[in-house]
């Protein structure tokens, strides 16, 4: 089986048209370096709401429970398994097509959807200089010109090719990691103060504080730590696709510094008894424009030119994260399209450059389209279907490292079965934790991300014929349904773990938001809701809601999958 298995990944590879390109090491770090972190900008969040004491401590813990069992985990699966869709074909074939469906669908809409944020980025850090020297500059048109030509500039070096893509990004990341080199240089050199202190935001005064604490920065500092899979999308573009795995490696430590170094440093540098605490202490740190954050250390020790230097390295930084996501999550639609089970059209490739060229205009449409607006509405989605995705590649990790010989491994993480399951169960548990402590907002909004893959899916799988039309032996399909055979199942034993989760949430979440806990500001936007308590409502509606469908779906493939298998 891993030999068809093996074939079957070969010919899809050689027939879909792609162009190969030689990539060496040095780019491929570079532009995994771009997919998780281009930068430390958005850590600065972290501090005022965590405590820099906790903050670092944070930094430091989530590479050995997040980061780097997944930086593993991608390195291992991408070593045998080097195709273009990457986590979405090593899904596929260890847990079947629906669930390989709903990494792949999770996962790609994500990246379509959090990608307009780094236009949005690039704009405000340049704009918020310019109003700095011009406080009456208010012209909306300007701003969506720069980041419509933004879109168009990285839109047209993706429609060449792979190897474009790592040339500019290669400049580009050169270029922000030694700017975050200086910003640790100039730190530690002007070290006034203990880092670490104070430990949390406030004293601590019970024992659940520290989860409200935690839950303040757990979410960013998870964002901060993933991406490492998104290289493997476009493996089947390289000549020496072992070169993901290679880099994805190096590329851990790389970013751990990039994080860890600059921000202790400026910490350090601002914790210093001549310091106005009220201007530059931990509970100033922020991303919005008057805030302090890491351009702030060398333009205080150095001169206010430095500022300027470090808008421009803001918007590099998002400049390069957005090249490099085009390219990955354009592959993702491809990938589904290529098995039917997405629009055929994204699977169109471009005969001169070898490019799946309306994916990469479909990427750059959708960010057009939603830079426009305030679109907070969708990035509450975000996290949640990212976490979701990396429990199914986690648990696909644990069940290739069974079906698939150990000869056929070029890298395999070392200390048997046993120490894979620990380094892919730890991480499980964080993704659980983290949708409880994100946020009511972040829970209704993930959780309808969520519902929207076995919908689509329901209707995709019946229109387009998913694997089926690749192997009708391999994939059989329900008559009745018109889709694969134990898919009903499959959607009622989703639907149960949304309700599950949903419940958790339904109980949770008052408690950790409500009287005692973390209130929501006044002011803060609750995107749909009037009030907290309509959105715990919503939530309970919701789960009430997976139950029903969960029952309705099971009792569905008690009578129709019973016939499959007695026909």
């Amino acid at each position: 089986m891993a030999d068809l298995n093996k074939q079957s990944v070969m010919m899809d590879t050689e027939s879909h048209g792609l162009k190969k390109h030689h990539l060496s090491t040095f780019t491929v770090v570079f532009m995994v370096f771009s997919l998780v972190a281009a930068g430390a900008y958005g850590i600065e969040e972290m501090i005022p709401g965590a405590g820099p004491g906790l903050a670092l401590i944070m930094l430091m813990v989530l590479p050995f429970v997040w980061g780097l069992p997944f930086g593993l985990v991608a390195s291992e699966l991408g070593s045998v398994r080097p195709q273009e869709g990457g986590y979405y074909k090593w899904v596929q074939e260890a847990l079947g097509e629906f669930w390989g469906f709903q990494a792949g669908w999770w996962r790609t809409i994500s990246i379509y959807i959090d990608n307009t944020l780094y236009v949005v980025l690039a704009g405000g850090y340049l704009f918020g200089m310019v109003r700095v020297y011009n406080e009456n500059f208010d012209n909306p048109v300007t701003e969506f010109i720069f980041k419509a030509a933004m879109i168009l500039i990285f839109m047209v070096i993706n429609l060449r090719g792979v190897k474009d893509v790592g040339i500019v990004t290669n400049a580009l990341s050169i270029f922000v990691i030694a700017a975050f080199a200086m910003v640790a240089i100039v730190g530690f050199t002007h070290w006034g103060g203990n880092p670490f202190v104070p430990f949390t935001a406030e004293p601590i005064t019970a024992p659940t504080d520290w989860i409200f604490y935690i839950g303040a920065a757990i979410s960013i500092g998870m964002w901060m730590y993933s991406g490492y899979e998104s290289m493997s999308t476009v493996a089947g573009e390289l000549e020496d696709p072992q070169v993901i795995p290679k880099a994805t490696l190096i590329t851990v430590p790389l970013i751990m510094a990039v994080y860890i170094l600059p921000t202790m440093a400026g910490l350090a540098a601002f914790a210093g008894p001549g310091v106005d605490q009220e201007t530059y202490g931990f509970m100033t740190w922020g991303s919005a424009a008057e805030a302090t954050g890491y351009a702030t250390v060398p333009t205080y020790f150095l001169g206010p030119v430095f500022g300027v230097v470090f808008a421009i390295v803001a918007v590099a930084a998002q400049c390069s994260i957005y090249n490099t996501y085009i390219a990955s999550g354009s592959r993702g639609f491809f990938a589904l399209a290529e098995d039917h089970l997405a629009p055929k059209v994204m699977v169109k490739v471009d005969k001169k450059f070898g490019v799946p060229y309306v994916s990469v205009i479909s990427v750059c449409v959708v960010n057009l389209a939603l830079c426009m607006f305030d679109f907070k509405v969708l990035l509450v989605v975000d996290v949640f279907l990212l976490v979701s995705s990396y429990i199914l590649v986690y648990i696909s990790a644990i069940v290739l490292r069974k079906k698939i010989p150990r000869e056929e491994y070029k890298f395999r993480i070392p200390g048997g079965m046993g120490f894979l399951k620990l380094i892919c169960i730890v991480p499980i548990c964080v993704a659980v934790i983290s949708f409880l402590i994100n946020g009511s907002d972040y829970f209704f909004g993930g959780m309808i991300g969520i519902i929207s893959g076995p919908v689509l899916y329901f209707f995709w799988k019946r229109f387009y014929g998913g694997l089926t039309k690749k192997d009708p032996a391999a994939h059989p399909v329900n008559k009745k349904t018109k889709m694969g055979v134990g898919d009903t199942r499959r959607i009622s034993l989703l639907f149960l773990l949304l309700t599950l989760i949903g419940v958790a949430g339904s109980f949770f979440l008052p408690w950790y938001e409500g009287e005692g806990g973390w209130v929501y500001p006044d002011d803060y936007d609750l995107t749909l809701f009037a009030s907290q308590g309509a959105l715990w409502f919503a939530i309970r509606i919701m789960t009430v809601l997976c139950a029903i469908l969960c029952v309705v779906f099971y009792f569905v493939s008690r009578s129709v999958e019973s016939k499959d298998k007695a026909a």
